[in-house]
């Protein structure tokens, strides 16, 4: 970082306030708690800076690297850090791009710095853009879910420092859906793409640096390469908590009920039917003009975030289920699958219910899933059929904890 672009970010003080303002209203609901004295890794961070004394540092990250109103970018520059780029994931730097839509490299505005993004033609560094880079700093606050597409840029971020020699530092988080595993568990290689990459559960109960660790102990990456890793830990954190998320990680999980909700609706996208995008409430409704079941409508619109939804314009009638808080996660601790059987058996549509291009099987991790619940096998047969993978996959999992495990509900 030059000294002329460093007086100019010294100048504006602190963005920390930007980066918070489009997610200002998110916090906790009434009944929700969290266990006080959990201070993520980027807190750790001043303890550690020594380490990036005369290192040339390239950043992954985005909106929700924050603490006490101050960006990641912005304390390592005010601690004169050498950053050269910074890298943005799906939704941008910023975090307000539609998800799915191809975010454009460039430069801030503010800092003047390069931004490469990774999501759009290119997923992964290349080696030239690591050319100028000796560690890269990797901090976005994840929600837990495999398809969620934040744990599948770490993954190419690794694989990338592994094939060049760099060093990757992983600024941890806790997961807000870290009090649970299920689903079922990715297997077959046909089935691996941006929205799975792992051999793991839908919701797979790790944070990402936990996660991280176990992509480097199975040896996961392309050549079965492993990255020079340090994980800055969460203190104070363990799997049992409640964590309420501070900055909404993306722009349609505006609440910790969307955040809760996800897992399960996040199927959906999969299928003919909308989960609210384009509306108020992302994640927290679901509905088809089509559906024959739930009383309850509403009209996606283009909005910030989702500026094409899907039925954009067209009344869907479905379910509410803005009544839900933190009561029902923990109940439930379950890939909860009861929507996605009720919309499927009460679908009239002449459009088939799963999309053709086999973006349901892609998030769901197999072909199975589908099957079943074409066939209307039963909830209870459904979530016994995970069963044999979680287990060994919970077996995996206890290498790479860094916190203390949650307490197992029956059947995970």
């Amino acid at each position: 970082m030059n000294r002329k672009t460093m007086a100019k970010v010294k100048n504006i003080g602190f963005l920390g306030v930007f980066f918070l303002l489009p997610f200002f209203l998110f916090g906790q609901n009434p009944t929700q708690t969290t266990a006080s004295g959990i201070r993520p890794g980027i807190e750790q961070l001043p303890a550690h800076i020594g380490g990036l004394a005369n290192k040339k540092v390239a950043v992954v990250t985005n909106h929700t690297a924050v603490f006490n109103d101050v960006h990641l970018v912005d304390y390592l520059i005010s601690r004169e850090v050498n950053i050269t780029k910074v890298f943005a994931p799906e939704h941008g730097f910023r975090g307000t791009a539609d998800a799915g839509e191809h975010v454009e490299s460039g430069k801030d505005k503010t800092t003047g710095l390069p931004v490469v993004s990774l999501y759009g033609a290119s997923k992964k560094p290349k080696p030239e853009q690591l050319q100028d880079v000796d560690v890269l700093i990797f901090d976005i606050q994840d929600v837990g879910v495999r398809f969620y597409t934040y744990i599948s840029t770490l993954h190419y971020i690794m694989e990338a420092a592994a094939e060049t020699g760099k060093t990757v530092w992983v600024l941890d988080r806790p997961n807000p859906n870290g009090f649970y595993v299920s689903g079922p568990v990715l297997k077959e290689k046909k089935y691996k793409s941006f929205v799975g990459m792992h051999p793991i559960p839908v919701v797979h109960g790790l944070t990402v640096g936990e996660l991280a660790k176990m992509i480097n102990g199975e040896k996961w990456l392309e050549g079965q390469l492993t990255c020079d890793l340090k994980v800055i830990e969460v203190e104070g954190y363990t799997h049992n908590d409640l964590y309420i998320l501070p900055i909404a990680p993306s722009p349609n999980l505006k609440n910790m009920r969307a955040v809760y909700l996800y897992p399960g609706l996040g199927l959906f996208e999969g299928t003919v039917v909308s989960v609210g995008r384009g509306t108020d409430w992302p994640f927290e409704v679901f509905g088809h003009p089509d559906l024959q079941a739930g009383d309850f409508t509403f009209t996606p619109r283009p909005v910030p975030g989702a500026t094409r939804p899907k039925l954009n314009g067209k009344l869907c009638r479905g379910y509410d289920l803005r009544h839900l808080n933190a009561d029902f996660a923990l109940e439930t601790r379950k890939l909860y699958l009861t929507w996605l059987k009720t919309a499927y058996e009460h679908y009239s549509g002449s459009e088939p219910f799963f999309l053709k291009n086999n973006f349901f099987n892609l998030l769901a991790g197999n072909g199975r899933l589908q099957e079943q619940i074409k066939n209307r096998i039963s909830l209870k047969e459904i979530e016994k059929s995970w069963q044999p993978d979680l287990d060994e996959y919970m077996e995996m999992r206890q290498k790479y904890l860094l916190y203390p495990d949650f307490t197992p509900s029956k059947g995970f």
